[in-house]
């Protein structure tokens, strides 16, 4: 079992095939605590198995160089909650503040998010938040720094770090927040506009559900848009919420 993965590692230079192949298999299980390879602009390199509490990798991850994003972003800024949370909300990767902050979900999207949840009736004691990748990715426009969307070598590199979160926090559900978080945790193909607030069996959690970035909301064209959007958010959170978790 452990040469198959290996040589499936081996052959793409991430995990992503690998977790792939697992779910259909059956041995999601069997990819935690071992060694995983992410491909950088300097080539491949080895990274550890990652294990331990949260806040242990939370220290780990500030001096992680496993892409280049690091050289620009202010720092790491890693999944936060309760080490007991039964919901991991995943995003794409920390904004502007969030940069700034060192904190997941804490400009305008993630007050979106929060004041959502809240309304749905979720206890963000019960909730993790976290980022598919740690490091802001931006272009500067003046004095403005905007984002700028990150690269599936990007996504793999990091992938480890998410990868050990959930081995720490073992949630009940993990949540999708837009396209970029759902493809790097559910293959490619995954299409949110298919399978949007549905709930999916996979090995890394009991449940998986996807659902649009709030960011997406506050793109809207105008504010009927925004205000229809905004219940469909709402929804899925509400669908959440009925689990009791």
């Amino acid at each position: 079992m452990e040469s198959i993965l290996r040589f499936l590692f081996a052959l793409h230079g991430h995990s992503r095939a690998a977790f792939g192949f697992c779910q259909l298999s059956g041995l999601g299980p069997h990819l935690r605590g071992m060694t995983t390879r992410s491909k950088t602009s300097a080539g491949s390199r080895e990274l550890p198995a990652l294990s331990g509490s949260l806040k242990k990798l939370a220290h780990e991850a500030e001096h992680c160089r496993n892409c280049d994003l690091w050289r620009n972003a202010t720092q790491t800024v890693f999944g936060e909650g309760d080490p007991h949370a039964s919901i991991m909300l995943v995003g794409e990767q920390p904004g502007d503040q969030e940069d700034l902050r060192g904190e997941p979900f804490v400009g305008p999207s993630g007050k979106l998010l929060r004041n959502t949840l809240e309304e749905a009736g979720i206890d963000l004691k019960k909730v993790y938040f976290t980022n598919a990748v740690k490091h802001f990715k931006f272009e500067p426009r003046g004095k403005r720094r905007i984002h700028k969307k990150t690269s599936g070598g990007e996504i793999a590199a990091c992938r480890p770090w998410l990868d050990a979160e959930i081995a720490a926090l073992k949630p009940e559900l993990i949540v999708c927040l837009g396209a970029t978080a759902a493809q790097g945790l559910l293959g490619r193909a995954f299409r949110v506009t298919q399978h949007r607030g549905e709930l999916l069996e996979s090995s890394l959690a009991r449940y998986v559900m996807a659902t649009v970035h709030p960011s997406s909301i506050l793109r809207a064209p105008d504010e009927e848009a925004r205000h229809e959007q905004q219940a469909e958010f709402l929804a899925d959170f509400k669908k959440i919420a009925a689990l009791k978790l």
